[in-house]
């Protein structure tokens, strides 16, 4: 396992056999969620995240200098994969999909804003959609979201407006704001 070679965010090394703290997982949980993957597959989601940190120590490299910035990364990328198998496997179901209207179910006890914004979340692209959860729901900063995706910073800041105002726009659309 990785004893002696976890790092816990911007601390030391833990001797512990899981790579992921309380905290840092229910990150994770977070960026998945918000990132489109249903309530059932987030513990797979978490597993993977912590999988890929193991192969990580297991391959020899170093730990990265910040985890739960990298773990939300990996995660955010976990989303998008998630998205991109479900496209694959709902082509010809998705113009039956597009005919059932979208109610809400009865019960639940959900805000008009939140519906409207995860609405809105879904229209975006993967990348945009990426840099906003990592963002606004991971509160990572511009400069930590462009060295985990490998992007300039200038590339991060311009999906974010684009993204932003897509957002704005739908929710003015739904009346909600």
């Amino acid at each position: 396992m990785l004893r002696g070679r976890t790092r816990r965010g911007r601390g030391s090394y833990v001797a512990d056999d899981d790579p992921l703290d309380a905290a840092q997982e229910r990150r994770v949980r977070a960026v998945l969620a918000l990132g489109g993957v249903p309530q059932g597959d987030l513990p797979d989601g978490v597993q993977q995240v912590r999988l890929r940190l193991l192969e990580r120590a297991a391959s020899g490299r170093e730990a990265p200098r910040d985890v739960s910035a990298w773990a939300a990364v990996v995660a955010s990328n976990l989303a998008m994969d998630w998205h991109r198998a479900k496209r694959r496997q709902e082509r010809l179901g998705e113009r039956l999909a597009a005919l059932r209207p979208t109610e809400l179910p009865s019960g639940e006890e959900t805000s008009l804003l939140s519906l409207a914004v995860a609405r809105g979340l879904d229209e975006l692209s993967d990348a945009q959609r990426q840099v906003v959860v990592l963002r606004f729901y991971a509160d990572l900063p511009v400069r930590s979201i462009a060295e985990q995706l490998g992007v300039p910073e200038g590339t991060v800041k311009s999906r974010l407006h684009t993204a932003v105002r897509a957002l704005r726009a739908r929710l003015h659309e739904d009346e909600v704001v």
